[in-house]
């Protein structure tokens, strides 16, 4: 009793998650995981996060930066000192260069430095180019909105042909259920001498075309389904379960223009991002300001300062020859040596090159001012063009409601005709034909029309699939 108990406490916690888990994706699902799994996409957003390095480096330029720097090697330096003219008339008078003299240096150096510098001003520049870079970053995020709507087309088209593929199915199956209801009054009349075996065949053939029809909806459902699964990564026995049903989309006039558009956006702020640009180029003539402070360490080791000359005259008449200068020092160190202030840079003529950098910005706006107008130009004749193609589709369902509406009622009357032996197989079968035909060809016509209404509202970015699907 307990185990059959702890069997049915376990079915009614497992089976509604089992149920759960198997349950057909509605389109939003089918939506949100291609989003994710979308190269273009994602292709797109990281590319957009060269944009975000670029305005983390424009913060951090400000930041202060500290350089560690030293050198060790050998030193040898000779210094020519020439005295200078001493003319002290009448008392004394020295003729120049009567106490030249070469002072060399020799030993191992040893070099340490650290420098720190922090920039207090740019002259305007870094401010621009923030600005600049989120303009930038404005288009960038505006343009994956286009990239989106092609996501959204694209599983749309694929969700759509998976349902004109289910509706054919629906038509096929009707077909078979009345060629079969057909072919048993055909066997009778055949028994009966009413009709020929060439008409009895003719029934089988229309019989042997639909199945080869069913077996061709097989393969193209297959194909939709693997389509399906490689833009969702859903697995195909959930693709399976999805049974959707084509109706025609009821748009009204669109509501924005085509300035709404994300192409139009991101060139308008590509443009006000070009005028940061000529601001941050012509800032070359103002001077950059930075705080700098350096600190020294120079040391000499197994040192040797010597002269060739004397540093101290010979006095002849006490017999003293003078004494030149040789002198080994264990080390000499200097530390520290340290320095502080305010620095600026002030570029007065920099060989045009600040020119050419904000004339080379200022063609950077006329291209993107070109390619605005030029936008504006397609973007208004698409948008004419996909309401002319609209409306067409729109009028075409009527047209194709009609003309399913006289094929049914034609085979209807074939089926009369052919049950009392007024016609042939051939007068039922090529009624049959026309039916399927109509019914396909609306099918197809409700899908044309959702894909044209589909293009109509991309072309003034107000796509929405709730007026798509359904919840």
């Amino acid at each position: 009793m307990k185990s059959n108990l702890l069997i049915f406490t376990l079915g009614f916690f497992i089976l509604p998650t089992f149920g759960w888990a198997q349950s057909a994706p509605d389109f939003r699902e089918l939506l949100d995981s291609a989003m994710i799994r979308d190269s273009d996409l994602k292709m797109q957003i990281t590319q957009n996060k060269l944009t975000d390095l670029d305005e983390h480096k424009l913060k951090d330029i400000f930041l202060p930066t500290l350089e560690v720097s030293g050198q060790v090697g050998y030193l040898n330096a000779t210094a020519r000192l020439t005295s200078p003219e001493i003319n002290l008339a009448p008392f004394i008078r020295i003729p120049e260069g009567s106490f030249n003299n070469n002072l060399n240096v020799s030993g191992f150096s040893g070099i340490a430095k650290t420098d720190a510098k922090m920039l207090l001003y740019s002259g305007g520049k870094v401010k621009y180019l923030k600005k600049a870079i989120e303009e930038k970053k404005m288009s960038e995020d505006i343009l994956l909105e286009k990239t989106k709507d092609e996501v959204v087309a694209n599983i749309s088209k694929a969700y759509d042909q998976l349902a004109l593929i289910h509706q054919s199915k629906k038509v096929l199956d009707e077909s078979k259920k009345r060629l079969d209801i057909n072919r048993k009054t055909a066997d009778k009349a055949l028994g009966y001498g009413l009709i020929t075996p060439y008409d009895h065949k003719k029934i089988e053939l229309a019989q042997a075309t639909l199945n080869a029809k069913v077996v061709e909806y097989e393969g193209k459902k297959e194909l939709l389904l693997t389509q399906l699964y490689i833009l969702t990564g859903i697995q195909k026995e959930r693709l399976r379960m999805i049974e959707p049903v084509l109706s025609p989309v009821e748009l009204l006039n669109p509501e924005n223009g085509i300035e709404k558009r994300a192409e139009i956006r991101a060139l308008e702020h590509g443009i006000v991002a070009a005028d940061y640009k000529i601001k941050a180029e012509r800032t070359w003539m103002i001077p950059k300001v930075q705080l700098m402070a350096s600190a020294y360490y120079i040391g000499l080791y197994g040192s040797r300062i010597k002269t060739s000359e004397n540093v101290i005259p010979a006095v002849p008449a006490i017999g003293y020859e003078g004494a030149k200068l040789d002198w080994r020092p264990t080390n000499i160190n200097i530390l520290p040596l340290f320095t502080a202030g305010v620095g600026f840079k002030w570029e007065i003529f920099d060989g045009r090159e600040g020119k050419h950098a904000e004339e080379t910005a200022r063609i950077g706006k006329e291209v993107l001012m070109n390619q605005k107008e030029d936008a504006l130009k397609k973007l208004t004749l698409n948008l004419a063009n996909n309401q002319t193609n609209y409306d067409i589709a729109t009028a075409q369902i009527a047209l194709k409601s009609k003309e399913k509406e006289l094929a049914k009622n034609a085979l209807i009357q074939a089926e009369k005709e052919f049950r009392y032996g007024i016609s042939k197989s051939s007068q039922l079968i090529e009624a049959e034909s026309d039916l399927e035909v109509a019914e396909l060809e609306y099918q197809n016509t409700i899908f044309n029309q959702r894909r044209a209404g589909i293009e109509l509202m991309r072309s003034t970015q107000e796509l929405d699939i709730a007026k798509l699907y359904q919840p």
